[in-house]
C-alpha cells in the first residue's frame, strides 16, 4: 500500500430536500489515477466539488495528506481542477494563462519564464506561448487548461469531463495524452467522466457512483470482470441479466429460469439454494449455434442483427420473451433473423451479482 494522499469520510451532502451525496467514504493514494464513473445526477461533481473546497459537506470530513481541509477554502488546499470547458482567459496568450497561478504565488520572473517553458514542452505545445486561446483548437487549448493547472504542482489534479468537448478521435488520442502526462507528473488524478471506455482506458481505479453512493470500487479489470451489482454490470459494458432460482448451490451453480437451466459462478456474491439469484453475463461471453445442431442451453430466436463500431450486435429472444444481446467483431454472420438458435456460455462467465432491481439511475 502507498501513502494516502486524500480521504473522504462519511461525506453526505444535501440540496434542499435532495441528497446528492449519502455517506460516502474513499481512500486514494498518491499518485494515483482514480475514476468517478456514473451517469448524470449521480453525485460525482459534488463530490470533487467537495474535495476542491468549492462546496462544503453538511457531515463528514476530507483529509489531505492526513490534515482536516474539510472548512478550508479552495486556495489553502493542494489541489487544482481542470473543468470541461478549459477556463482559459481569453484576453491572455498562452504563455501568461500558464503563468497565471505562479504570479498569484509570487513566483519570481525568471520562475515562472522557466516554469513556463517546462510546460509547454510537457504538453507538447513548444512554441505556442504568443498563441491566443481562440487561435488553438479544442484539444491544443486542453492541454493549455491542464499545463496551468500542474503548474503550481497541486498534490491532487481534479479533471470534470475534462475531454467532453472534444470528437471522439481526438477525445481517443487524449485519454493516452492524459494518461503520460499523470505518469510523468505522478500526480494524483481525481477523473470525472460518464464514458465507461474512457474510465476503463485510463484509471489505476474505478469508483462507480449511483445515487449518491459507491456501488464498487476496484481496478478496471475487477469492475468489469466480475462486477458486484447488476446495475455495475449493466453501466460498464453490455451485460445481459437474468433471474431465476438456484437449483443447486455452491462456487457453481445451477439456476432454472422460465427460459431453461445454466450454471454460472459465485465471486463475491454467494446464491442460496431455493433462493431467487441474479447473473449477469457480458455480451461478448455469449455464444449460439442453430438449433438443429442440439446443444444443451436455452432456446432463443434471432430477432436483430447491426453493426456498428467494427462489432456485430445480434439480439436473441428467449422463449420466455426476455432478449439477450450478443456481440462480435465483423460485420456479419451466417445465421438470419428469424432463424431459431441455442444459446451458451461458459459457466465462469456467468456471474452472480447483487441484484439492483432498477437497472438505470
Amino acid at each position: 500500500m502507498g501513502k494516502k494522499i486524500l480521504q473522504l469520510e462519511q461525506i453526505s451532502k444535501s440540496f434542499g430536500d435532495t441528497k446528492v451525496l449519502d455517506q460516502i467514504s474513499l481512500e486514494i493514494e498518491q499518485g494515483e489515477f482514480i475514476t468517478l464513473l456514473g451517469a448524470s445526477g449521480c453525485g460525482k461533481t459534488t463530490t470533487l466539488r467537495i474535495i476542491a473546497g468549492l462546496e462544503h459537506p453538511d457531515n463528514g470530513r476530507v483529509l489531505l495528506n492526513g490534515r482536516d481541509v474539510t472548512l478550508f477554502p479552495p486556495e489553502k488546499r493542494t489541489v487544482n481542477t481542470v473543468f470541461q470547458n478549459y477556463a482559459l482567459f481569453p484576453h491572455m496568450t498562452v504563455g501568461e494563462n500558464i503563468a497565471y497561478g505562479l504570479k498569484l504565488k509570487k513566483f519570481s520572473k525568471e520562475q515562472i519564464q522557466k516554469k513556463v517553458a517546462e510546460m509547454l514542452e510537457l504538453v507538447q505545445l513548444e512554441g505556442y506561448q504568443n498563441r491566443m486561446p481562440g487561435e488553438l483548437s479544442g484539444g491544443q487549448r486542453q492541454r493549455v487548461a491542464i499545463a496551468r493547472a500542474v503548474a503550481v504542482e497541486p498534490q491532487v489534479l481534479l479533471l470534470d469531463e475534462p475531454l467532453g468537448a472534444l470528437d471522439l478521435q481526438l477525445r481517443r488520442q487524449m485519454q493516452f495524452e492524459l494518461k503520460r502526462l499523470q505518469k510523468q507528473l505522478g500526480i494524483t488524478f481525481i477523473y470525472i467522466t460518464h464514458d465507461q471506455e474512457e474510465a476503463l482506458n485510463m484509471s489505476d481505479r474505478i469508483a462507480v457512483m449511483r445515487k449518491g453512493q459507491f456501488e464498487q470500487i476496484g481496478t478496471p479489470n475487477e469492475i468489469y470482470e466480475t462486477p458486484k451489482t447488476s446495475y455495475v454490470a449493466h453501466f460498464v459494458g453490455e451485460a445481459n441479466i437474468l433471474r431465476g432460482t438456484v437449483a443447486e448451490a455452491g462456487e457453481n451453480i445451477l439456476l432454472h429460469t422460465p427460459a431453461g437451466s445454466f450454471s454460472a459462478h459465485c465471486y463475491e456474491v454467494a446464491a442460496e439454494q431455493g433462493k431467487t439469484a441474479c447473473v449477469a453475463v457480458r455480451s461478448e461471453q455469449v455464444s449460439f449455434q442453430p438449433a438443429e445442431q442440439s446443444l444443451t442451453g436455452l432456446s432463443a430466436v434471432i430477432r436483430e442483427k447491426t453493426f456498428a463500431g467494427g462489432m456485430l450486435r445480434i439480439v436473441l429472444e428467449l422463449t420466455d420473451g426476455q432478449t439477450l444481446v450478443a456481440s462480435r467483431h465483423g460485420i456479419d454472420l451466417p445465421a438470419q433473423v428469424g432463424q431459431q438458435m441455442t444459446v451458451f456460455w461458459e459457466p465462469s462467465q456467468a456471474i452472480v451479482v447483487e441484484d439492483s432491481e432498477e437497472e438505470l439511475p
